[in-house]
């Protein structure tokens, strides 16, 4: 009896919760239809500015490739003018204001303040070049700053011909330590190379800054392999002197980037460009930083965006969203609360809402706004059933526009070219096919795209069959083929110089014959006869008479010894290498037993060979090198009393050394041309081609010779041939 007493109030207490229960459901769907709005708005929110940065980080490195991009430019135009280096051995300031002015600077590089022309040398040619240009008919050269330093870039050309840029016509930009950095790194590497922040001397405002870009010219039209050799063939820069701010705003004058730009080669970064966006104002909502390498310099970007609400428009209508999620979740709640009594009918709501949401679901994961590449969706019969915004762009039309249009009907197949298919490549997914055809873009000319077609797994939707991803490549297309004109354009070039070339040799071969045939018989003539004089009328001349047929002898003779030392110096660069390897110091011993033999008078002669030195090359052109250069030895140290001549080797370099009479190291230049001497014929004799020859027979095995020497105190010749000096024989 207690018990049931106990029990009727539990009970009509049960019953009194009972009607929450709808309630409590409807708080439950409130609550959770809340944090969903919340959820999905957040990742909206981080959506939107997760692609906001991307696309601010995309535009950011698009700034800094376009700048390098034009600085691409800038070389191309010093570029040509080392080719106009190429074709004469310095051209002349016509010749230089002639290619500038071909150029179009104003119009096409408004930041370049000219181009010009840097010449390299030793102090000791400064009075050389003066007079050269005063001869020249070019005026005065005032090379500046005064003083001695041992070498210079002097500015012999700086065109177009403004005030400015003639004020600048003799300045030493070696003098001063940015430049020269640049100079020498450009010069040693053999490759362009930009200076740091400087002055450009022809601006008036000492506020801007400028940099200076490098390109080294050489005497020879090839790069010399080693920094000695680089230095030693170096003729000048050819350099773009361009204000940054102009640059700056040449590049990118359509463009509202806000940025800064650093120099941060060296230890101290030095502020080189900062848009006018920068200082102050609003807090950006990202921030990015992009380092490159700029033709040895390394340049830092640093990027601000606008504030927040420009950077991401997108953000704005998010929170309307927020406030239709929010009306939504207590409309829910509503719904909720009057479908918590009908337990079926809240479970058909129910399941219709989750399959709502699940084919949502599937559209947002192939959703495609935000690809840079154009993609669709394709049915069974080929019709585009949903397409992105960048498809669009590439057709012409809008996305929504695309809708239902068969994707076959934008290509005209007619006028594709075959080759361009490509099939499935190995290891691709099964059924990818690829391949580029020709599209008809809607108010535009004709594109080419590379299609890329996929099949889509599973079960996506009713009718869907694929998908298909659009890229433009027309621009790669183009370059391709100009690549390929210009590849045809040097192939002819090089047919051109073959073909001179060959000419060339056949005149000299045709000299050669001409020299050893044509000219030796009126050479014989007037020994002949000259002898015949002599001897037959010997009587009826007097003693002048007598001299002179003597000396028409001589010079007959003489005359016929420099025809066979023009024909065995022309025979060294004939014929065909016979390489192999070579003893030198059992060569350069031999050579010396014959000198001694011929020259019984000069024991006294102190000489010493290293052993051990080794060549590759062939045997009878090296035995006339060490015979020119060591015969030349044991000629120049006749007049000493304690002659001495050394044959040896440092590093990769064979010397041959002497105390004969040396020779001044201003006229170094003259020693291997031909018939040049530096000493008279009654001191030394010789025809001056030995030299001539010895350098021909370095550079036909690939080595290079160069000499040293003082007056009275004797010359050493150094030259490098294939083969190792230190090997042991085996």
């Amino acid at each position: 009896m207690d018990t049931s007493i106990d029990e009727t109030p539990a009970r009509s207490f049960l019953s009194r919760l009972r009607p929450l229960r709808g309630q409590l459901w409807a708080l439950v769907v409130l609550l959770a239809s809340l944090a969903s709005v919340f959820a999905l708005w957040r990742i909206a929110y981080d959506r939107e500015l997760r692609a906001s940065e991307l696309a601010f980080v995309a535009e950011t490195q698009g700034v800094a490739d376009l700048l390098q991009q034009r600085m691409v430019n800038f070389e191309l135009l010093a570029g040509g003018g080392i080719s106009l280096f190429a074709s004469v051995t310095r051209p002349t300031p016509q010749q230089w204001l002639g290619y500038v002015e071909g150029m179009e600077l104003s119009r096409r590089f408004p930041s370049i303040s000219g181009l010009g022309f840097s010449g390299y040398l030793r102090q000791s040619r400064v009075e050389d070049l003066k007079q050269e240009w005063r001869q020249a008919g070019w005026g005065l050269l005032d090379v500046r700053p005064h003083g001695d330093r041992e070498s210079l870039g002097v500015i012999l050309y700086l065109e177009p011909q403004t005030a400015e840029n003639r004020s600048v016509i003799g300045y030493d930009m070696y003098s001063e330590p940015v430049r020269r950095g640049a100079m020498r790194k450009a010069m040693e590497s053999g490759k362009p190379s930009l200076s740091g922040p400087v002055h450009l001397l022809q601006d008036r405002s000492p506020g801007d800054a400028g940099l200076l870009l490098y390109l080294p010219v050489y005497r020879d039209a090839k790069r010399p392999d080693t920094v000695a050799a680089r230095k030693a063939s170096m003729l000048g820069w050819v350099y773009v002197p361009f204000r940054v701010d102009a640059f700056i705003d040449e590049v990118l004058a359509d463009r509202q980037s806000r940025f800064r730009i650093f120099d941060i080669t060296d230890q101290t970064p030095s502020l080189l460009f900062a848009t006018e966006g920068n200082a102050g104002g609003s807090a950006p909502a990202f921030r990015n930083t992009v380092e490159f390498e700029n033709y040895g310099r390394r340049w830092r970007m640093e990027f601000d965006s606008p504030p927040l609400a420009e950077a991401v428009p997108r953000l704005g209508g998010l929170q309307n969203i927020l406030a239709l999620g929010l009306f939504a979740s207590l409309l829910m709640y509503a719904i909720a609360w009057m479908l918590a009594r009908n337990q079926s009918r809240v479970h058909a709501v129910a399941l219709r809402l989750t399959e709502d949401y699940r084919h949502s679901e599937e559209r947002f994961r192939t959703a495609m706004e935000y690809s840079a590449i154009g993609k669709g969706i394709l049915d069974n019969s080929g019709r585009i059933v949903e397409a992105n915004a960048a498809l669009g762009k590439i057709v012409g039309l809008s996305s929504a526009a695309l809708a239902g249009e068969r994707f076959d009907a934008f290509f005209e197949d007619d006028e594709s070219p075959a080759e361009a298919r490509e099939p499935a490549q190995p290891g691709d997914a099964e059924g990818v096919r690829r391949e580029t055809r020709r599209l008809h873009r809607k108010g535009g000319e004709p594109r080419h795209v590379q299609l890329t077609y996929s099949p889509l797994p599973g079960s996506v939707g009713e009718g869907i069959a694929g998908l298909v991803q659009v890229e433009d490549v027309t621009a790669r297309l183009r370059a391709e083929a100009k690549v390929r004109a210009l590849n045809r354009t040097l192939e002819a070039r090089v047919a051109l110089r073959t073909r001179e070339l060959s000419q060339a040799n056949q005149e000299l071969e045709a000299f050669a014959y001409s020299v050893s045939h044509d000219l030796r018989a009126p050479l014989r003539a007037i020994d002949g006869f000259s002898k015949v004089l002599a001897e037959r009328y010997a009587d009826k001349l007097d003693e002048a008479g007598l001299d002179y047929l003597a000396r028409v002898r001589g010079a007959a003779g003489r005359m016929g010894e420099l025809i066979d030392a023009l024909l065995k110096m022309s025979r060294v660069s004939r014929g065909a290498l016979k390489t192999e390897p070579v003893d030198l110091a059992r060569m350069a011993s031999e050579i010396i037993d014959d000198l001694r033999t011929a020259d019984r008078e000069r024991r006294d002669v102190e000489v010493e060979i290293a052993p051990h030195l080794h060549a590759e090359g062939d045997s009878s052109l090296l035995r006339n090198l060490l015979g020119n250069l060591l015969g030349n030895a044991w000629k120049f140290t006749r007049h000493r009393d304690q002659a001495r001549i050394e044959f040896g080797h440092r590093g990769n370099e064979f010397f041959i050394r002497d105390n004969g009479a040396g020779f001044s190291q201003d006229y170094v230049q003259k020693l291997f041309r031909p018939f040049q001497r530096l000493h008279p014929q009654s001191l030394f004799e010789g025809h001056g081609i030995g030299l001539a020859s010895a350098k021909r027979i370095v550079e036909r095995h690939g080595g290079t010779i160069r000499a040293e020497g003082r007056e009275g105190e004797g010359a050493t010749f150094y030259f490098t041939l294939p083969g190792d000096p230190d090997r042991e024989e085996g």
